[in-house]
């Protein structure tokens, strides 16, 4: 996304800076209040290629990549937008979660183009970037109900305000795009996971395999997918042993029915959670859903019926803003700028930052906090 023109009259500018895993990003938004922003440049710099014969991401590759690329990034974002440093009324970065080298990389360059530049720095929560992108997109209006689902994370928000987030349930093992990524390897697909395993699906049978569906059981928006790695895990040992390896129609199956038991899970925890939000009364009932994992068309789908069979408007991103990226960062800082929410110099990467700190973590906590 490389808009260069500008619609919005004399418009704040804000640079945002995303380096929380895998992808590093910088993009200039345009805002005059929170109903009018504009992506003017959207930069992302994957790191696929240095982690894929590892098979999955090397933290200490991802956060010396990070500071590699970090001025390119920004450099190349304020091209495409024709703007300057000194034309940017805040500079936003992401602080946490995540990978502790990939953050503190990005939030050590943030200070100094702030403290260079003379800029406000702003600290964002990477969940919430990824919260508030309906916001960005479709201007949705508070409260709405949100499914943030991605390569390390799964919670159900009930989004309340731009500081205010409400826990419903969550995954209590793996993320879904973890479990995407597990059964990737499984299968000698290549990684990430999730576009690998929706391409191979396309031309499988999502019956061929009966996987289980995790917590259907059980009450409540809690979600679990650890337990389907180890279901494909015995399934593809069986019939390897059964006629000595896998044919590339097997390979199609394992993903087309693993991709059916993920969209099956989230499709009924969806009607959960919607059933726990719309008892709330909002005015104009939203379900949106945001993350990497959102991307897949399949999962999209079942997760628009569950909505609509609720009465609830559906909203997803479009699939450049599903995964990481520095506009939705921006749009978080917005918000906060707006709110008169700044960071101070000494702002730290945090690599555990829950967005609703009134719940427990869902998978534990430690010395650092709350995981999730």
């Amino acid at each position: 996304m490389t808009t260069t023109e500008v619609t919005i009259s004399n418009p704040n500018l804000i640079l945002g800076i995303e380096s929380s895993c895998d992808e590093t990003a910088a993009a200039i938004l345009a805002f005059q209040d929170i109903e009018n922003a504009e992506i003017l440049s959207s930069v992302v710099y994957s790191q696929t290629e240095l982690h894929e014969r590892f098979g999955g991401v090397v933290p200490e590759i991802a956060a010396r990549a990070h500071a590699e690329r970090l001025d390119l990034c920004v450099q190349e974002s304020l091209q495409r937008s024709q703007t300057c440093l000194k034309d940017m009324t805040a500079i936003a970065v992401t602080a946490g979660p995540g990978l502790i080298g990939g953050l503190h990389s990005g939030v050590m360059f943030a200070k100094g183009l702030a403290i260079g530049a003379d800029k406000p720095l702003i600290g964002v929560n990477h969940l919430a970037g990824h919260a508030l992108t309906p916001r960005l997109t479709h201007s949705a209006s508070y409260p709405y109900l949100m499914l943030l689902v991605s390569g390390g994370h799964c919670q159900f928000l009930i989004v309340k305000g731009a500081e205010r987030f409400e826990r419903i349930g969550g995954t209590i093992d793996d993320a879904p795009g973890e479990a995407f990524d597990k059964a990737a390897r499984l299968l000698g697909l290549a990684q990430p996971g999730g576009p690998a395993i929706e391409a191979a699906a396309k031309t499988g049978n999502p019956k061929a395999f009966s996987f289980p569906r995790p917590l259907l059981d059980r009450p409540g928006c809690d979600l679990s997918f650890s337990g389907l790695k180890t279901a494909i895990l015995r399934a593809r040992d069986q019939l390897v042993s059964e006629q000595s390896g896998l044919f590339a129609q097997d390979v199609a199956d394992f993903c087309a029915s693993f991709q059916s038991a993920v969209g099956d899970v989230l499709a009924e925890k969806s009607k959960r959670a919607l059933d726990i939000y719309l008892s709330q009364n909002p005015q104009t009932p939203i379900f949106c859903v945001a993350g990497g994992v959102a991307a897949n068309q399949t999962l999209r789908a079942k997760l628009t019926e569950a909505a609509q069979g609720k009465g609830a408007e559906f909203i997803a991103p479009p699939l450049a803003l599903c995964t990481d990226n520095a506009a939705m960062i921006a749009y978080a800082g917005a918000e906060r700028y707006l709110a008169e929410t700044r960071s101070e110099l000494d702002l730290v990467a945090r690599p555990r930052w829950p967005l609703d700190t009134t719940k427990a973590g869902l998978i534990g906590g430690g010395k650092k906090g709350a995981k999730a």
